[in-house]
């Protein structure tokens, strides 16, 4: 579930680009990155059953605005969660289009799908899911809205009903303050509602801070939520709960 826009930023994260020029062309940026981490958070809840993390991704910027990217990394959710069979992977496809309005004053509008390769099982729900996102940012402050247009998000149904989660959404405000010589600090605060299922609805939040040592990027973090541990357990694992998170990531 990425997050590459929002999930690098929360994490400290700064990407570089290079550029690829053409002659009477207009010039556009192609920007990669590879991580470790002690678990993969995404919006407060463990996606590797609070295990070790794998990640990597690309995108490609045209000075137009227009973008597109893909993103990667190990989970373990959905196949221990029995949504799909031989299912350890996520892919988010993702593309968008962002610009200025004014002096430190952003936006950015696009769509991601959060895809899980695997066996689909007969009956069960699918765990991909589909977003379209709307955001703003001033400076060091940013707020996004996310929406969900496919069937289900992440699977999500109604259990006594079997109602759809069409339509949940997400609304966050992340703050990333450069503090100089390579040190920052982040925070965040977001909101997740599910559709036709309101028990799953919850609220989470971040710190951390990120330091620059010049051949990437370390960061420390404590993320938490306040969603029911019931629901957010998977087999014997608490997903939901408090984590201190370590990770690293290079970006070229």
């Amino acid at each position: 579930m990425n997050k590459l826009v929002t999930a690098l930023v929360l994490s400290g994260l700064a990407t570089t680009s290079f550029s690829v020029l053409a002659e009477d062309a207009p010039a556009s940026s192609l920007a990669g990155n590879i991580g470790i981490a002690t678990d993969y958070i995404f919006r407060g809840v463990s996606q590797t059953q609070n295990q070790p993390e794998i990640s990597g991704g690309f995108d490609y910027t045209h000075s137009s605005g227009l973008y597109v990217g893909t993103w990667l990394s190990n989970q373990d959710w959905v196949q221990s969660g029995g949504y799909k069979d031989n299912s350890s992977l996520e892919v988010d496809l993702y593309g968008g289009y962002r610009g200025t309005i004014a002096s430190d004053v952003g936006y950015d509008v696009g769509l991601i799908t959060y895809y899980y390769p695997g066996n689909s099982i007969s009956g069960v729900a699918s765990p991909d899911t589909t977003e379209i996102y709307l955001g703003a940012s001033w400076k060091f402050l940013s707020l996004k809205y996310s929406h969900v247009v496919s069937s289900n998000f992440i699977g999500w149904v109604n259990p006594s009903t079997g109602a759809k989660s069409r339509d949940s959404n997400y609304i966050e405000l992340n703050a990333n303050y450069d503090l100089g010589d390579g040190w920052g600090v982040l925070g965040h605060v977001g909101h997740q509602v599910v559709n036709n299922f309101s028990d799953a609805d919850y609220t989470d939040w971040k710190l951390g801070v990120s330091k620059d040592i010049g051949y990437g990027v370390v960061s420390l973090a404590y993320t938490d939520t306040d969603a029911t541990t019931g629901i957010y357990t998977i087999g014997s694992e608490k997903i939901a709960e408090s984590h201190v998170i370590l990770s690293f990531t290079k970006s070229f």
